[in-house]
């Protein structure tokens, strides 16, 4: 798709978000930039991304009537999941009947809307390293689980969940049951099954954003971005850096690790891989077929940050993945619950050096919600990371 048309018109050039949150609405822009038509769906009203679409909707896209109907009323060109939780059985029977193109492929959504069809393919079917892992429908099969090789420590996450809800961190015996009681509150769709992954000691975890797009060949190509190190709490990202040092093996391998799994989910557009590395050794963890949250970091880093890159690999443009400058993110929580908040202290964030700061728009706030992410470019990441942080610590949501 490399003849581009003009909005709104009978030529337009139109695509569909699945999610419009704040990764969503990032690629929007970027589409709008590029003279897309945009539609933005997603679950609740007035979501960062409807503010910037051409149009926007609100459905349960797991409501596979729902979304059938909204695809056939709009026929966009392309349709671009940005969230797990979407009848994707809807999206492979469009795409096989020609309806639509989904990005990069129905196939690739259906597998990785779930850690277990993910983790699947990337462990029994091409066997990529990862953590020991299990499967389970109950308290009883998660005991058993550990009980019976996994061991503690462990992980314990539901099968579809995003930014670490649900996620937590088991020690002993003890906590088993609090963690599948919050597994259970913390999935995506009620679902009643986790994944329980033994623990791997690594030195650190890193989002490898990995590009396939078009090549002058028309063959696609894969592209790689420097590494990104990161934070997380109970899974959820709270900083992210760029570049992230790490060994030239480690690297390769991690490289290798990432075009195997993206290889085989096909299609085009930016991929977010997950890796543990400890010393030159590599395990894979997860993979989203989108724009990734410490991703945001890009926004501050790349001459083409990871929105600009996904845009341009699914409409088939060239893609630059290099560096502009090191540089760190910081979460902006709401801590507050409220509706309609406002912000103190963007002034003093933006007084730190080499800073920017993005509120998102969400017209809710929660107190563990991401409300806003600052950034620091630095030619030393760890000064970075420490002026990201200062900043986002300016910024001091509350109620109006």
């Amino acid at each position: 798709m490399t003849t581009l048309g003009t909005p709104l018109s009978p030529s337009a050039t139109k695509v569909m978000l699945l999610g419009s949150g704040e990764l969503g609405k990032e690629v929007l822009i970027a589409l709008q930039r590029l003279g897309v038509e945009t539609i933005a769906v997603d679950r609740y009203e007035n979501a960062p991304g409807h503010q910037v679409a051409h149009r926007a909707h609100t459905i349960a896209m797991s409501d596979p009537a729902q979304l059938k109907a909204l695809i056939e009323r709009e026929r966009p060109h392309l349709v671009v999941p940005e969230i797990e939780a979407i009848a994707t059985p809807v999206l492979q029977e469009l795409e096989a009947a020609g309806v639509v193109r989904v990005i990069p492929t129905a196939r690739a959504a259906r597998l990785t809307m779930d850690r277990e069809g993910i983790r699947r393919l990337a462990a029994e079917t091409l066997g990529l390293p990862t953590s020991p892992y299990k499967f389970c429908d109950s308290l009883e099969e998660l005991q058993a689980a550990i009980d019976n090789g996994i061991g503690y420590p462990c992980i314990v996450k539901p099968v579809m969940s995003s930014s670490g809800k649900g996620q937590s961190k088991i020690d002993g015996p003890a906590d088993v049951k609090t963690a599948w009681d919050y597994a259970m509150a913390g999935g995506r769709v009620s679902h009643g099954r986790i994944i329980v992954e033994g623990f791997i000691r690594f030195d650190y975890e890193i989002t490898l954003l990995t590009v396939r797009a078009l090549g002058a060949n028309g063959e696609i190509e894969t592209h790689f971005c420097d590494p990104i190190g990161h934070v997380q709490v109970s899974g959820d990202y709270v900083e992210s850096w760029q570049p992230h040092p790490m060994s030239a093996k480690a690297l390769q391998t991690s490289r290798e690790i990432a075009k195997a799994i993206t290889d085989n989910l096909g299609g085009q557009g930016l991929f977010g891989v997950e890796l543990f590395v400890a010393g030159d050794q590599v395990w894979f963890s997860e993979v989203s077929p989108r724009p990734h949250d410490t991703g945001m970091v890009t926004m501050a880093t790349q001459w083409q940050n990871e929105f600009e890159l996904h845009a341009r690999a699914i409409l088939g443009l060239p893609v630059d993945t290099a560096l502009k400058s090191p540089g760190a993110s910081a979460v902006i929580y709401g801590g507050v619950e409220a509706r309609g908040i406002v912000f103190d202290g963007v002034y003093e964030a933006l007084r730190v050096p080499g800073t920017e700061v993005r509120l998102f728009g969400k017209p809710e706030s929660f107190n563990k919600r991401r409300m806003g992410v600052a950034l620091a470019r630095h030619a030393d990441v760890e000064q970075a990371r420490v002026n990201a942080k200062r900043a986002a610590a300016h910024v001091r949501p509350r109620e109006a």
